[in-house]
């Protein structure tokens, strides 16, 4: 059986229709139930009709029921599987999000608090096109992780906010002189000029009432800032945002 194809829901229903239209045809009672089954795991009439061709026509009916139940039981191990795998990366995400086993200050890979936070913020980015360009040379950078990826956390969920659920987040990260540079962007409508010096001020939201508390950024600038040593930056224009972290790649004293 191959691997069952992405099927929009008008060719899903199609599909169905075809299959639940073949049982009938053949004498298999109630096929409308059988066929999500069979549309779910990949089959398509051609392949009942090699079933047809193998199977005596006073045994069609229990060999397809048999088969249901075989791709029943094969769909839900799968989808056992696909959980259990999804659930350890979650986990693992969480683990590496909450910066569980580490010190509270130390040389970290940026990109690991990065990924983690996508894979966090993964329900909110359906519709958005994730484009992640990292610089994988970039050396450790001394951070406090879990800090930082709050920062990540208002920075991305803030550019989604601004697409309204379909654009192009981008997450770039490079070296800016002796500092690490990353870049979220996003493809929304841009910070007006008016606004880019207040937006990182406590309070200040353009969200509608109940929507924001105006403290996301206003956080984010005093991790990036005030516990790093670091600078954090917007450039934009319609169809072009860009929050720009720096972060000093030297040691700073701890606080």
């Amino acid at each position: 059986m191959p691997e069952a194809p992405r099927l929009t829901p008008l060719e899903e229903s199609e599909r169905e229709d075809a299959l639940s239209d073949w049982l009938d045809d053949h004498g298999v009672p109630n096929g409308w139930e059988l066929a999500p089954t069979f549309v779910a795991a990949g089959a398509t009439t051609e392949f009942l009709d090699r079933v047809a061709d193998e199977a005596p026509p006073a045994m069609l009916e229990g060999a397809v029921h048999w088969l249901t139940y075989a791709l029943e039981t094969e769909l839900l191990m799968n989808e056992i599987t696909d959980s259990v795998t999804r659930i350890s990366s979650l986990l693992a995400a969480a683990r590496q999000y909450s910066n569980m086993d580490r010190a509270p200050h130390e040389r970290v890979d940026i990109h690991l608090g990065l990924k983690s936070t996508l894979v966090m913020l993964a329900g909110k980015l359906e519709g958005i096109e994730v484009v992640k360009d990292f610089d994988r040379s970039l050396p450790r950078v001394p951070v406090y992780a879990g800090e930082l990826n709050q920062v990540w956390t208002n920075l991305i969920d803030n550019a989604v906010q601004a697409m309204d659920g379909h654009g192009t987040l981008t997450v770039r990260t490079s070296v800016d002189g002796d500092r690490v540079r990353v870049e979220i962007g996003d493809t929304g409508p841009g910070v007006p000029e008016s606004l880019r010096q207040r937006i990182f001020e406590p309070f200040f939201t353009t969200k509608p009432v109940g929507q924001g508390t105006g403290l996301g950024l206003d956080i984010s600038y005093r991790i990036v800032v005030g516990r790093h040593g670091g600078d954090l930056t917007v450039e934009s224009q319609p169809g072009d945002t860009r929050f720009v972290v720096r972060l000093p790649l030297t040691e700073r004293a701890q606080d």
